[in-house]
């Protein structure tokens, strides 16, 4: 397979923007991806992840800003881009009729240099399924047939959309160790997912989006570490529906006064507590609890998540529709 060096940012995008009437699906963003980089698009749906990948891939016109993918301007020279990129779409469909090879081979007669094909079946854990037919394949075979058919003319830069989305833990699994692989070939892969375990762990840097603007954009660390705590206490009060809001935003200061909590957020009826000092958190917390008469439900202990990060930025979780 070819090598591929290329010195400046193999993406490069600048002030992006589409609208669709009044709605802004993608406001003005900018960023750029760096060659071998697995760079993570993660939001929630609706966030404009999609919308952002397409214009990327040349296949939605931006409304305004530019895209440049290894050099080349999408608008301007799609034919160029698309020789170096392949794309992995959120809904994929395919020739339910044909074998698993069959399809491979007609994807791969359209590029003048494609790969060979059982290697490539073998490197996505389907050589054994190649004289399958597509409608016989699992949910998550069909889409690591659609990682092979965005293979098959050795592109220098990969788009995952949702890739794992609906599948089971052992399939999702599966997918990442094949995302893994491409990453220790020296791919560029641009990965959307709204799950932050995948993002964590699969991703060199992270592009938080919500509602079509970038929040934040760092490395999973850094971004976690912006949160300048390493645990997290969350409970319920089982008394909640008796607390007013005058009530509820005195206890949320009150519960950020104790002196290892570094700071207090509140989604919907959950309290979450961030801390470097575990244990000197929960005897406060208890304490509190006893003092004013209140009555914790549901307390729990974990380390913090980029969910946290999300939640502390916009009051909404990832998992929200």
């Amino acid at each position: 397979m070819s090598e591929f060096i290329y010195d400046e940012p193999v993406i490069k995008i600048e002030k992006l923007f589409k609208k669709y009437g009044q709605f802004i699906a993608v406001n003005k963003i900018s960023f750029e991806v760096q060659q071998g980089e697995v760079f993570g698009l993660l939001g929630p749906n609706g966030a404009g992840k999609t919308t952002t990948m397409e214009m990327i891939e040349g296949l939605r016109k931006p409304d305004g800003g530019m895209a440049l993918v290894a050099g080349f301007d999408t608008q301007k020279q799609l034919n160029k881009v698309k020789e170096v990129i392949g794309v992995q779409l959120q809904s994929t469909s395919l020739f339910d009729l044909l074998k698993v090879i069959e399809i491979t081979q007609m994807y791969a007669s359209f590029y003048p240099n494609p790969v060979e094909i059982e290697p490539l079946l073998e490197s996505v854990n389907l050589h054994e399924k190649m004289n399958d037919r597509v409608k016989n394949l699992s949910g998550g075979q069909k889409q690591r047939l659609a990682i092979a058919l965005a293979l098959v003319n050795d592109p220098k830069v990969i788009f995952l959309d949702e890739p794992t989305t609906g599948l089971d833990p052992q399939a999702r699994r599966t997918l990442w160790d094949i995302i893994l692989k491409l990453k220790e070939r020296g791919k560029t892969i641009i990965l959307s997912t709204h799950y932050m375990d995948e993002a964590h762990i699969l991703c060199d840097r992270i592009c938080l989006v919500d509602q079509g603007n970038i929040i934040a954009l760092d490395t999973p660390q850094e971004l976690i570490k912006s949160l300048d705590s390493q645990s997290a206490v969350e409970f319920n009060l089982s008394n909640e529906d008796l607390l007013n809001d005058e009530d509820k935003k005195l206890l949320e200061h009150e519960f950020g006064n104790m002196t290892a909590v570094k700071q207090v957020d509140i989604h919907h009826d959950t309290y979450i507590l961030y801390t470097d000092q575990l244990q000197e958190t929960l005897t406060d917390l208890i304490q509190q609890a006893e003092e004013k008469k209140i009555n914790l439900a549901d307390l729990q202990t974990r380390t913090a998540t980029l969910e946290d990060v999300f939640i502390h930025m916009t009051g909404r979780s990832l998992r929200e529709e």
